[in-house]
């Protein structure tokens, strides 16, 4: 999925949090300005003024419906992607 918009609204539902594809999530996280720090399968994203660490592995080719979740939390809590006009 090329539209971070799109991906947003797909994870903001809760409706498909076991389909979503594991590289749109990355390239979502980069998109929001995340640094992604790759050791071993965990692909480790931080950001200045985000508490948060996000620890992401792969299942096949799919994100874990945990990891979509918390995600989810964080756009949420941090308001990203609220300025994405595509």
């Amino acid at each position: 999925m090329n539209n971070p918009k799109k991906l947003k609204s797909r994870i903001l539902s809760g409706n498909s949090d076991a389909n979503i594809a594991f590289n749109d999530l990355r390239v979502l996280l980069k998109y929001f300005g995340f640094e992604e720090r790759v050791k071993g399968s965990h692909h480790i994203y931080r950001k200045d003024g985000i508490t948060e660490k996000i620890n992401l592995q792969e299942e096949g080719n799919k994100a874990k419906p945990y990891q979509v979740k918390q995600i989810r939390k964080i756009i949420i809590k941090y308001k990203f992607g609220e300025n994405i006009n595509d």
